[in-house]
C-alpha cells in the first residue's frame, strides 16, 4: 500500500492532465492539469469500469513511495513519480515478441492507440534485410501475390528486397481506347481528306481563272493553229491525222510554263506566310511544320509545291506530268497516321484543321501602339 496521501496529482500517463489518487489507485476521469480540481474525490458515476482500472504495484513494506514528479514518458506503471522506460507502450499494452523498440526520446503522436493485447504479426512475416518501413506503413506478408491488373516491372529495373512481383502469366488489361490513336500535331486535329480535296479544287479553279486572264491570247493563237487539223479529223475520222505544227507545239509548251509560273506565284507565297491558300482558308485547313507552328518560309513552301507543281510542263509528254501529279496527290491515302502526301513528306509538313476562333499571328506593335500618348508629353 502506497504512503502517498489521497489527492489530485498529475497523471504519469498524460502529464497534461490530473487525476484523483485515493492512496491505492487512480479514480475518476482526468481533467486538464491547469484546471482547479474540485474539493475531494470526483463523483462516483465518473469512475471508469473496474476492468479498465490500472494495476498499481504496492510499495515494499516499510518503503515510502516517492512524491509525484514532473512529466514523464508514458510507461507501464501509473504510480505517481515512477519513471517509465522511453518509448514503452501505455498501460495495459503488451508489445508482441520481437517488436522493435522505439528510439530513445520517442513520444507517441496525439491520438495514438496501442495494438490490442495479444496482437501478433502475421505468421511467417519477416522484413527484408535493411528495410525501413515508412511511418504508418507495413510491408506485405510472406507469400503475398500481386492482384490482377498490377502494373508490370519495366525491363532492367532492379527491385528492392521483398518487393512483390506479378505472378507468372500476368497480362495487362486491354487498352481502353482504340489503337492506333489519331495523331494531333501541335494539339490540332488532322484535316479530313474530303476537306483537303475540296480545298485543292478551289485552288485549281483560282489558278484556272488566272490562266484565262494571262494565257487567253496564247490559247487563241494555239487554237488557230490546230483548228484545221481538228476539223479534218472530225470530217474524216478514219483518215490518218496530220501532225501538229511546230508553232502549235511551242505555243502549248509556253502556256504550260506560264501555268506553272502562275501556280507557283499563287500558292508558294501564301503557304510561306500563313500556311493557307484561298481554298484552304475557305475550308479551314492549314499547312504547318512537323516540329513547330512557325511560318513555313519560302524555302519549305517551294519544296512542298515543287514536288507537285514542277510536273506541269510535262503534261505535253503524253500526259506524263498529269499522271505523276495524280500519284503524288493519291499517296495521301496510304498514310493512315499523318495523312501526308509525297509533297508533304518531302517538306516535312502536315495539313491540320483550323479550330473555330483560331487566333491570328501576332503583328508587330507600331510605335503609336506602344506609346499611348502618341509621342506627346
Amino acid at each position: 500500500m502506497s504512503s502517498l496521501p489521497a489527492g489530485w496529482y498529475k497523471d504519469p500517463a498524460d502529464p497534461s492532465t490530473q487525476r484523483w489518487w485515493d492512496g491505492e489507485g487512480w479514480l475518476g476521469k482526468a481533467i486538464p492539469a491547469d484546471q482547479t480540481p474540485p474539493d475531494g474525490p470526483p463523483p462516483a458515476e465518473e469512475e471508469p469500469p473496474a476492468a479498465a482500472q490500472p494495476v498499481t504495484p504496492a510499495a515494499a513494506p516499510g518503503t515510502a513511495a516517492p512524491a509525484p514528479g514532473p512529466a514523464a514518458t508514458p510507461g507501464v506503471s501509473e504510480t505517481p513519480g515512477a519513471p517509465a522506460a522511453p518509448g514503452a507502450p501505455p498501460t495495459g499494452a503488451v508489445p508482441p515478441p520481437g517488436w522493435p523498440a522505439p528510439p530513445p526520446g520517442w513520444h507517441p503522436p496525439p491520438g495514438w492507440q496501442p495494438p490490442p493485447p495479444g496482437w501478433q504479426p502475421p505468421p511467417g512475416w519477416q522484413p527484408p534485410p535493411g528495410w525501413q518501413p515508412p511511418a504508418g506503413q507495413q510491408p506485405p506478408p510472406a507469400g503475398w501475390q500481386a492482384p490482377p491488373g498490377y502494373p508490370p516491372v519495366p525491363p532492367g529495373y532492379h527491385l528492392p528486397p521483398g518487393y512483390p512481383v506479378p505472378p507468372a502469366g500476368w497480362q495487362p488489361p486491354p487498352f481502353p481506347y482504340p489503337y492506333p490513336v489519331q495523331a494531333r500535331p501541335h494539339g490540332m486535329a488532322l484535316a479530313g481528306l474530303g476537306r483537303r480535296l475540296v480545298a485543292r479544287l478551289v485552288d485549281i479553279a483560282a489558278v484556272l481563272v488566272l490562266n484565262v486572264l494571262v494565257n487567253g491570247w496564247l490559247a487563241y493563237q494555239w487554237w488557230l493553229e490546230v483548228e484545221p487539223t481538228f476539223r479534218a479529223a472530225m470530217n474524216e475520222p478514219f483518215a490518218t491525222p496530220e501532225p501538229a505544227s511546230v508553232r502549235s507545239m511551242y505555243l502549248m509548251l509556253t502556256m504550260l510554263f506560264v501555268t506553272t509560273a502562275l501556280w507557283l506565284a499563287y500558292e508558294v507565297p501564301a503557304l510561306a506566310n500563313s500556311g493557307q491558300t484561298l481554298g484552304k482558308r475557305l475550308l479551314r485547313v492549314k499547312v504547318v511544320k512537323l516540329e513547330d507552328t512557325t511560318p513555313l518560309g519560302f524555302g519549305r513552301a517551294f519544296r512542298r509545291w515543287g514536288r507537285l507543281g514542277m510536273w506541269t510542263p510535262l503534261w505535253n509528254c503524253y500526259g506524263l506530268g498529269f499522271v505523276a501529279q495524280l500519284i503524288d496527290a493519291g499517296s495521301v491515302l496510304f498514310d493512315q497516321r499523318l495523312h501526308q502526301a509525297l509533297h508533304d513528306k518531302s517538306a516535312r509538313t502536315v495539313v491540320v484543321a483550323v479550330p473555330p476562333g483560331h487566333p491570328k499571328q501576332a503583328e508587330p506593335a507600331t510605335p503609336e501602339a506602344a506609346d499611348p500618348t502618341g509621342g506627346r508629353r
